[in-house]
Parts: C-alpha cells; structure tokens; sequence
C-alpha cells in the first residue's frame, strides 16, 4: 500500500488515514489511487462493517496539493484530476454498502471538504474547520462540493461559502448542519471509535438499504421513493439481522447483528 494511506482494522472498523502531514494530507495523484484501492479492499473485506476516514497530524485534508498542478512536468491536467482521481473517490464512498464515517482532526480545504461532506456521517474535533477553498485560486468547487452543500446547509449558505470561501469552525458547521456533531479535544478520539464501533455492530444490510434509499431521494419523486422504500423493506426483512433484532425486542435482550 502507498504510505500517503494508512489502514488499519480494529473491532470490525476499517481506520483509513490521509497520510501526508508535512502536506497537510493535501492529494497527488498516488495518494488518490491509493485511497481508491483501500475503499475497494474494505468493499471486499468481510470482517469491515464500518469505515473511518481521518487524517494524520494536524489537518484532515487541505484538498489538492498544488505542487502538482502547478508545476509543468507533473500536472495531469483538471480532466484526469477529476475524473481519475476524485470522482471515483466520492463515487465510491456513497455506493460502499457499508457506514463512512469522516472524522475530521483539523482543517478540512477544497476538495478535503467535500470529501468529508460525502460521507454518511461527519464529526470533528472543535478545532477542525472546513473551507471551500477553490474561488481563492479561481476555480469551482468540485468533489461534489456543489451537490451535497447545497443539500446540507441550503442554496444561500452554500452560495455564500463557495463563493466567498469563508472558514467554518467545527461549532458553526454542527449548527447550520454541515455536519453531525463535534466533540473536544479531550474526548474526540474515544468518541469517535465508539461511534464507529456502535455502527460496526449494527445491522449491515439494513445500513446499506437506507444508505442507497438516502442516495436516491435526492432524484426521487414522492411515490418514487415511497416505493423504494417498499422494496428495501421487503428486502431488509428477509435478513438474518432481521429475525436477530425481532427475537432480542421479543426476548428483552441487547441483538448480536452480524451483517447478514
């Protein structure tokens, strides 16, 4: 694996942290790729029922290293940025059949931001801040900045921040619903791993059909979604976490899922 990714698996949680700190775990081209193989390898990997994105050291991502795109020798060109590198990521975060959390340390820039907005969940230290960075240099916010801000926070507030790239604080991004929750520094990393933990034992299956219900209501009509819902029920409840979680309300006892 390329170190600018760092995997490691505990309690059923698959723990992937940005891994450039001098960089402030900004993107090149090998950290993109590395990130999308580590996503596929806990897409494959059974004994991960939860996924943790985070980074090392002080920030959480900065977004695109611009070492990269500006020099002449290594710069891929915008095309094959977005397309090769973070759209497959952003893809693949929302079609995981299983919970990813963002667990955002520090500053969250550009397309680090919105890397952080397309997971299922988003907490932060209160020191974290998020920044849609790109009207700094003259560009637009990619990585699905301009689909899930909007969405979370509403079109004036995203216009607002897209436009003037205000820095936004852990405590106002849990208020306007940018994100869940923040936690202090004193008690962010227990929190975290309990949060991921509880969603590892949870029932997976039934995660993951409300994961794709949520990614369809975006487009959906009413009785279009009322109709998926039907049939993610249907087939929620021929699971064996079904059966598992009747019998323990039944039985008055704590249910033992196992994603099946």
């Amino acid at each position: 694996m390329d170190s600018s990714i760092l995997l490691t698996i505990q309690n059923q949680v698959a723990y992937i942290s940005f891994n450039r700190p001098r960089k402030f775990n900004s993107f090149n081209r090998e950290m993109a790729f590395a990130l999308q193989k580590t996503l596929d390898d806990c897409i494959r990997n059974d004994e991960v029922r939860a996924i943790v994105l985070t980074g090392e050291g002080k920030a959480f991502c900065a977004g695109q290293d611009i070492q990269e795109i500006t020099d002449p020798d290594q710069h891929p060109g915008f095309k094959q940025i977005l397309e090769d590198h973070y759209n497959p990521i952003i893809t693949r975060i929302r079609n995981i059949e299983k919970p990813v959390i963002a667990a955002v340390n520090g500053v969250a820039a550009g397309a680090g931001a919105n890397i952080a907005l397309a997971c299922d969940i988003v907490v932060a230290i209160e020191q974290a801040s998020f920044i849609q960075a790109f009207s700094k240099i003259g560009l637009i916010p990619d990585s699905a900045g301009t689909f899930f801000l909007p969405r979370l926070i509403g079109f004036q507030r995203a216009s607002a921040l897209a436009m003037l790239g205000d820095k936004v604080d852990a405590v106002e991004a849990e208020r306007m619903g940018m994100i869940y929750k923040y936690f202090s520094a004193e008690t962010y990393q227990a929190e975290v791993e309990q949060l991921a933990e509880k969603l590892a034992k949870m029932p997976t299956k039934a995660l993951a059909y409300t994961k794709k219900a949520l990614n369809k209501s975006f487009n959906n009509s009413l009785e279009d979604q009322l109709a998926l819902e039907s049939e993610y029920q249907i087939a929620a409840a021929n699971t064996e976490d079904y059966e598992e979680g009747v019998s323990a309300f039944m039985e008055k006892r704590e249910a033992k899922f196992k994603g099946h």
